[in-house]
């Protein structure tokens, strides 16, 4: 529902009330063992006790003001420097389920950019159930068998010669925002690169058509830091039927001194719960973020207050848990055996780490050491 005038949100007045004091809206599911983070929308108890009020008060009209609110029309990150699109549409089926399709989209970069905003922009928002874009830099070998242009399907070959060189730029989600990175931060596109889409369809009744595209503004000077983001996983797990808690876990070895800017767990409708430590050389052990209470119906970033110091030779460790009983209201059907796969009815269990590496160091540097990096 729109929420935008007074006359749209009165007649959800307690619906408001109720979902704000249960905290189930603004959503997030970090609790404190993993420290403050900068993008934490949670209402406080004023704020609460403010709409409560209103809503037990009958949700009277306040003073008329002029809205304050501006909704972007077009390119959310200002007019791009560069827009790289699906050279064809997709046609996205009214029924059934389409596998992920992939299309590699060549850069035509001439020379090494340095990128400050990305975006990512589905021409069919109501089909796009999230869209990730990497970067493929020449000396990668993934899925170097493939045609540029068109777009194909790699199911259980997906991840077949994946690299921590072909590094994820930006993703879609259904409320995300852009990636905006601060002053004198920046992602490196090397010359020569190709963008890979990875797009993930939902069919809703109708079909359609969909072309995303990325836009790219790119930095006036050269950075001081540089964003590189990469995926802990763990891809070789097998959950049984009916289990209420089974874990999985994986682990990344930090090769050199680094910063952690924003964590982003992802699992599929079996997923409980995710906490994210680091071990340091010493067996000192910190909670970085822990999530336990994971909700498949909004995929956040946590992006710590300040960057969290990463010392070279930490183990960076995900606890994933799933819950495949009956007991789950969104599981599919607990008696499957599930295994990793791109659907929401199989699982995944991923977070996505951006990690700041002040130049001159290189993500070489940090993966030097990788073990079970997927």
């Amino acid at each position: 529902m729109a929420l935008q005038t007074y006359e749209q949100a009165r007649p959800f007045a307690r619906a408001i009330r109720d979902a704000v004091l249960r905290r189930s809206m603004p959503p997030w599911f970090a609790n404190a063992a993993g420290g403050v983070f900068a993008n934490d929308p949670r209402l406080t108890t004023a704020q609460i006790a403010t709409l409560r009020q209103w809503a037990d008060g009958g949700a009277p009209a306040g003073r008329p003001v002029a809205a304050t609110r501006v909704w972007t029309e077009g390119w959310r990150i200002g007019a791009p420097d560069a827009v790289l699109t699906m050279p064809r549409p997709f046609a996205v089926p009214a029924q059934g389920e389409a596998d992920y399709q992939h299309v590699i989209v060549p850069t035509g970069f001439t020379e090494d950019r340095w990128v400050t905003a990305i975006e990512v922009r589905p021409a069919s928002r109501a089909n796009v159930h999230h869209a990730v874009v990497f970067v493929r830099p020449p000396r990668s070998v993934w899925l170097r068998e493939r045609p540029a242009g068109t777009l194909f399907t790699a199911k259980g070959q997906a991840l077949q010669g994946l690299s921590t060189l072909d590094e994820v730029i930006a993703a879609y989600l259904p409320g995300a925002e852009p990636h905006v990175l601060p002053d004198g931060h920046a992602k490196l596109i090397p010359a020569g690169s190709d963008l890979i889409f990875q797009i993930h369809y939902t069919a809703n009744g109708r079909a359609a058509t969909d072309q995303t595209s990325v836009g790219l503004i790119f930095a006036k000077d050269r950075p001081r830091v540089r964003h590189y983001s990469i995926s802990i996983a763990q891809g070789d797990f097998l959950i049984p039927p009916n289990a209420p808690a089974h874990a999985v876990q994986a682990s990344f070895f930090v090769n050199t001194h680094t910063e952690i800017y924003a964590l982003a767990p992802h699992m599929h409708l079996r997923g409980k719960s995710m906490r994210v430590r680091a071990i340091e050389p010493d067996e000192t052990e910190r909670i970085l973020l822990d999530v336990p209470r994971y909700d498949f119906n909004w995929q956040l970033v946590y992006r710590p207050a300040k960057p969290t110091p990463i010392p070279r030779g930490t183990r960076l460790v995900i606890d994933a848990v799933f819950d495949n009983s009956p007991a789950n209201p969104r599981n599919p059907d607990p008696r499957a055996t599930v295994r990793w796969g791109e659907q929401s009815r199989e699982e995944m269990a991923v977070c996505f780490v951006d990690f700041l590496l002040p130049l001159p160091i290189s993500p070489n540097e940090l993966f030097r050491a990788v073990r079970g990096v997927k």
